[in-house]
């Protein structure tokens, strides 16, 4: 990859109103490497941005990062902040990707098995121009990167691009969504094979060899229609704090997370992992029955603790010493038919580290591996059978600046092109953690409760058809 560097010097145009995320990338769904980070709903709700055209190197090639850390941060590298920019914090460019699961943990060298769609490991590129939307003022700004000199036009010509987009992105987000499922959805792994394999990671457990490990389940979908069309229903079934649209030549990830992996503000480090999990009520009363019985589960409350840890010991790797603390523990968490429990892990960075050693630290998040994490993965490896993909790997931002913000990816779809124009494919998994004290069958019957508002976004029932199954 050839070195070169691109100033990045923003400049910002306040929008008179605050458009729709849907309706922005319905109206911008064939521009190249669309992006969305999108806080939907619950808490919390602070800034959503659509990104679009990642910088180019001079012969049209896309400067994509490597699976590394040295990589990645090489690459953020090649964009250098002007000192008098205009500052449109937490984001005023720098690199909007995923990262692969699959990726492992930095500097190990895990042995993980490749996943059945072939994916890679990283998607997203460096962007310069994208809205900002902040949802505590209830404003939105369009930045675009003054000639970043990579065969783009102007600002002038990029603005007005923009902003038709921005003008028809509430006619368009009232449009009907032209996708859907075409089929059944599938279960891949039979509900008495999943079992036993909670079965067997409980063995292992009693025997010492781990505490905790998460263990998932694929389910697939033949569709029709644009991604971004079914992204949209997605959004719709299930928004939740932290999720994210991702577009590239070959895919894209539709991700509904409710979970933080990181956030970087200045020197300011903060993790909030899940682990807990309740059905929501449409009573008030039967809710808040149910939120009490969440707080007051000891297992649940146990599995937590045992995942803060291991986030303060990860968090603490890159952190001034002192600096770790747990803030609400437990805290009570509520989104689009589910209860969770999580809790805040924060730290201060220090001097030497930055937003790419804290998130290679973190990731991947333990509430998706278990604890130790390394024997965790090497169980969920041989128990799972083939790699993950995208599904508990990350989405996010690594600004320029400084700052960062990744999501876990759970609750989402990954989807691909199928060789019919207009037709595709998804697939998406559940999971859930294991220990010594789970039951199998209602460790089962969980992930299909946290895969219900995916399959409402795909007009399926995922819940029927695998007890349907369990009996196969």
């Amino acid at each position: 990859m050839r070195t070169r560097s691109y100033r990045c010097s923003p400049r910002l145009f306040p929008l008179p109103d605050t458009p729709p995320v849907t309706g922005l990338l319905a109206g911008l769904r064939e521009r190249r490497g669309l992006i969305a980070l999108d806080s939907a709903a619950g808490r919390p709700s602070r800034m959503s941005l659509v990104a679009a055209d990642p910088l180019r190197e001079d012969d049209g090639r896309p400067a994509a990062p490597g699976p590394t850390a040295a990589n990645l941060r090489a690459f953020l590298a090649r964009l250098v902040l002007d000192a008098n920019a205009e500052s449109c914090r937490p984001f005023r460019g720098g690199f909007l990707g995923a990262l692969s699961y699959d990726l492992g943990v930095a500097g190990e060298g895990l042995d993980l098995p490749a996943d059945p769609w072939d994916l890679p490991r990283v998607v997203g590129g460096l962007y310069t121009d994208f809205i900002l939307i902040d949802h505590a003022r209830e404003s939105a700004v369009l930045v675009l990167g003054a000639e970043p000199g990579d065969g783009r036009p102007a600002v002038a010509g990029r603005r007005a691009r923009w902003m038709a987009a921005v003008e028809e992105a509430a006619e368009v987000d009232q449009k009907e969504d032209a996708a859907g499922p075409r089929g059944p959805l599938r279960r891949c792994v039979p509900a008495q094979e999943h079992r036993a394999r909670i079965e067997r990671a409980r063995e292992w457990i009693a025997a010492g060899e781990f505490f905790q490990a998460n263990l998932a389940h694929p389910f697939e979908c033949a569709t029709f229609g644009h991604p971004v069309d079914l992204y949209r229903r997605l959004r719709r079934a299930n928004p939740a704090p932290y999720m994210a649209y991702l577009a590239w030549d070959r895919g894209a990830l539709l991700s509904a997370s409710p979970e933080l992996l990181l956030e970087v503000e200045g020197r300011a480090a903060r993790t909030r992992p899940i682990k807990g999990t309740i059905r929501r009520a449409a009573e008030p009363r039967t809710d808040e029955r149910l939120r009490r019985e969440l707080l007051a589960s000891a297992k649940d409350n146990a599995e937590l603790a045992m995942i803060v840890d291991l986030e303060r010991n990860d968090l603490g790797r890159v952190a001034v010493a002192g600096s770790v603390a747990v803030e609400q523990f437990p805290l009570l968490r509520s989104y689009a038919g589910l209860h969770h429990l999580t809790a805040d892990v924060r730290a201060t960075l220090r001097p030497e580290a930055d937003a790419v050693d804290a998130l290679l630290a973190l990731f991947p998040g333990g509430s998706i591996t278990g604890a130790p994490k390394l024997r965790s993965m090497r169980a969920i490896a041989e128990l799972e059978g083939e790699g993950r993909g995208f599904f508990t790997g990350s989405a996010g931002f690594l600004d320029v600046g400084g700052d960062a913000r990744f999501n876990i990816l759970i609750r989402t779809l990954c989807w691909r092109p199928m060789a019919s124009a207009g037709e595709g494919e998804v697939r998406y998994h559940v999971g859930g953690g294991i220990t010594w004290s789970s039951d199998a069958r209602s460790e089962d019957e969980e992930t299909l409760l946290k895969g219900e508002r995916l399959a409402a976004a795909l007009e399926a029932a995922p819940l029927a058809a695998a007890r349907g199954q369990s009996h196969a």
